[in-house]
């Protein structure tokens, strides 16, 4: 099976249509979103129906700490991700808010566990910044059998960590477009990038590729038409910080 895995898409219809266009093109089987498909962009609407229809045709979806904040939005507007939030919640119709409040926080298949955040505590939305916090989530993650391998979102990074003979976590850093042997006798904790919303510098969204049947991990970059996801944000008035950040990739 070759799972095309996506997260953080944050609203960002341009980035998730060239993402789901470039992983048919590798001949992904099956799609997996790993949380944030809305806040901070231009179309929550539009993404989130674009997610429910091909959850409808075997995909799988998990929520993110944005995805729970358009649907209870702070009661009071203390920072821009709060304004965010709470616009919105008035952009989802009824049964896009209780579609997204029936995803679970993981799933977990076979030797797979999905998690937007660290599966320690999914619901405290931990980041998975370095090998400490990386090795909790990888610890916290044999309470669901047989799991060897740790997919999630969250820190806007690509990112591949495994366990090595002892019981230190070893980081590796991923290459775009390499395939990379990630073999079932070790355990691997990956992030895979953020789809809508890159924070490293480059504006080209990011999402990975797992094929199990060759035990392979591969790093994508993709190109797309950001300058027209900034201008959709500052059309409908959302802050310039959020337009500025993806033509920065910051």
């Amino acid at each position: 099976m070759r799972f095309a895995l996506l997260s953080d898409i944050h609203a960002n219809l341009q980035a998730l249509d060239a993402c789901l266009a470039h992983a048919r093109a590798q001949q992904a089987q099956r799609f997996v979103f790993l949380g944030d498909m809305v806040g901070y962009g231009a179309d929550p609407g539009a993404v989130v129906d674009r997610i429910m229809l091909l959850t409808e045709e075997g995909a799988m979806a998990i929520q993110g700490n944005h995805d729970a904040m358009a649907v209870n939005p702070p009661a009071e507007v203390k920072t821009i991700g709060d304004s965010s939030a709470a616009w919105t919640g008035q952009q989802l119709s009824a049964s896009q808010k209780d579609w997204i409040t029936n995803l679970p926080l993981t799933l977990h298949d076979d030797s797979v566990l999905f998690v937007h955040a660290s599966a320690n505590e999914p619901h405290l939305w931990r980041y998975v910044y370095d090998q400490r916090a990386a090795k909790a989530s990888m610890d916290a993650a044999v309470q669901w059998p047989g799991v060897r391998y740790v997919f999630g979102g969250h820190v806007h990074f690509q990112t591949l960590y495994y366990r090595g003979a002892g019981d230190g976590l070893m980081p590796f850093t991923p290459q775009p477009g390499v395939a990379v042997p990630v073999p079932k006798h070790r355990q691997w904790l990956c992030t895979v990038g953020s789809v809508g919303q890159p924070r490293d510098g480059n504006f080209h969204a990011m999402y990975c590729i797992f094929d199990t049947d060759r035990a392979q991990l591969t790093f994508h970059r993709v190109p797309y038409d950001h300058y027209a996801a900034a201008n959709a944000i500052r059309r409908i008035g959302l802050p310039e910080f959020f337009a500025a950040r993806l033509e920065d990739g910051r």
